[in-house]
Parts: C-alpha cells; structure tokens; sequence
C-alpha cells in the first residue's frame, strides 16, 4: 500500500512538473511573440522617421541614420557604394552641397524581419524626388533593404543597399 500511494505521489509530480514545465514554455513563447512585435513597431517607427527626416532635413539627415562602426556597408546597383560609414559621411557631405530639397517616400509594402530583439531586416519601395541648386529635378525609385541593429536604444542601419528601378520602356 505504501508503495502504491509512493507511485501514485511520484507520477503525480512528475506529470505537475510537466506541465508546469509546459505552461513555462507557453509563457516563453507568448514573451518572443510580444517582443517580436515589439520590435517589429519600433523598426517600423524607425523607417518611418528616416523619410521624414530626410525629407525635412535632406541628404544630412542620413548621417544620423547609418550605424557609425566599421561594419557598416552599403551597396547599390551591383556595387559596393561604401565600405564604412566613414566613407558614407564623406559622400554624404558632398552630395549635400548639390541638393537643394530632397523627398523620400517609403513604399506601402513594408517588410520587416526580425532576427533578434536587436536586428531586424527592412525591405520596402521607395521614390525620391531631388532638387539641385541649380533647379534641375531627378525622381527615382527602386527598392531598398538593409539591417536595421539597436544599440543604446536606437534604431540606425547597419547595412543598406539601394537599387534603382530601370525606366520604364514603351
């Protein structure tokens, strides 16, 4: 009799601790699924900013939205356009001097892939509408991507690359 209530005891702890067991790893999944969210509106947020920004402010703006360390890179059309956001601050500087007013406009298909509370991937269509100080007018549009990283609490790309889309032939 002792041995029996000694099993009944010992399989009724183990089945407990399944399910708490159980009830911890739902708790985790509901925590990865809030904090995916999470960050999945503060990148959003983010990229939503730089098109403001650099609308508002014009090529300087990106400056602030390139991760400033040696990972950072950027590509377009097939080439590596930077290779440290050192270089990227150069060009910045002097494609500032020939832009009178700049607009950038996010596409309304958005994607954001978060890979940790702190990397996220953006992709989305874009169009910008430049103005140099001489007057002349260029509209682009293509589709960017990049690696939007958190650190101290801010969002800036890690990465990016631009393409242009080619002109539309009759």
């Amino acid at each position: 009799m002792k041995i029996e209530r000694w099993l009944v005891f010992v399989a009724g702890a183990a089945l407990a601790g399944c399910s708490l067991k159980i009830g911890s790893d739902d708790r985790a999944t509901w925590l990865k699924a809030r904090q995916r969210s999470e960050v999945q509106a503060g990148v959003e947020a983010f990229v939503h900013r730089v098109a403001e920004e650099v609308t508002r402010e014009g090529p300087m703006a990106w400056k602030k939205e390139f991760a400033d360390r040696p990972e950072f890179f950027m590509a377009s059309e097939g080439q590596l356009a930077f290779r440290s956001s050192q270089e990227a601050t150069q060009e910045i500087e002097s494609v500032a001097k020939m832009i009178k007013n700049m607009e950038l406009r996010w596409g309304d298909d958005l994607r954001i892939d978060v890979l940790t509370p702190e990397l996220a991937v953006v992709g989305t269509t874009w169009k910008e509408m430049r103005v140099d100080v001489e007057g002349h007018t260029v509209t682009e549009n293509g589709y960017f991507t990049g690696v939007a990283e958190k650190r101290n609490g801010q969002w800036k790309f890690r990465d990016a690359h631009w393409s242009v889309a080619p002109p539309k032939t009759q």
